[in-house]
């Protein structure tokens, strides 16, 4: 199973990925890593790309789409994957789409999750960051701890500072403007799954196994 996951800032998606990576046995594939590792290796798309970062630039659709079939094509996403943070335009999708029919590949399966404004805000600014293994919890999960309940550093925690109220408002209509329309542009194309974020997590996850049961049929 391919599958594209959609959903805004704070919506529980990059932890959904995860999960379904590991049941499903399929590599979670966050765009923002694979971006990373590209340049990391000194490819030539991640250098093309790091030069564009390092004047500030956004990294141009072509060399982002060039990274994602490099990755798509590697033996480890031969039986699925979960593209994470990509296409984020209908114009990325339009690419994307081209891609997908170059490397022949069928079962794709758009997974939309969905969230009240005002849950994801809440969400966004109860959470810390630790300093040291990046591991994310709510204040509630930390409240009367001083040490990492993940690698035990002392004192490490802080909120990201793009995690404010006026921040997250921000964010959430960037994707709104954005993202949003690609769910329109993939209605009738493919696949869409919408699923209510508004739960925990377990719960979130049950309700898009169920679904991708039904639409694997």
């Amino acid at each position: 199973m391919r599958i594209l996951l959609f959903g805004s800032p704070g919506v529980g998606k990059g932890t959904q990925a995860k999960i379904l990576s590991s049941k499903l046995n399929i590599p979670h594939i966050s765009t923002g890593d694979i971006l990373r590792q590209a340049v990391k290796d000194q490819t030539k798309l991640g250098m093309k790309a790091q030069a564009m970062m390092n004047v500030g630039e956004l990294v141009p659709d072509d060399v982002m789409i060039g990274i994602i079939k490099y990755t798509l094509s590697q033996l480890k996403c031969s039986n699925g994957f979960i593209l994470d943070g990509f296409p984020r335009t209908t114009v990325q999708a339009e690419e994307l789409d081209k891609l997908i029919e170059e490397l022949t590949l069928s079962n794709v399966v758009v997974v939309a999750i969905t969230a009240a404004k005002e849950e994801i805000i809440k969400r966004l600014t109860n959470r810390l960051d630790c300093k040291v293994c990046k591991s994310i919890f709510s204040k509630d999960e930390l409240e009367n701890v001083t040490s990492c309940p993940k690698c035990g550093a002392e004192s490490s925690f802080f909120q990201r500072e793009d995690d404010t109220e006026e921040v997250i408002k921000k964010r959430i209509n960037v994707f709104i403007e954005n993202t949003k329309p690609v769910l329109d542009y993939y209605k009738g194309k493919r696949e869409v799954i919408f699923i209510d974020g508004n739960d925990s997590v377990e719960n979130v996850n049950e309700k898009i196994l169920a679904e991708l049961k039904i639409h694997s049929k």
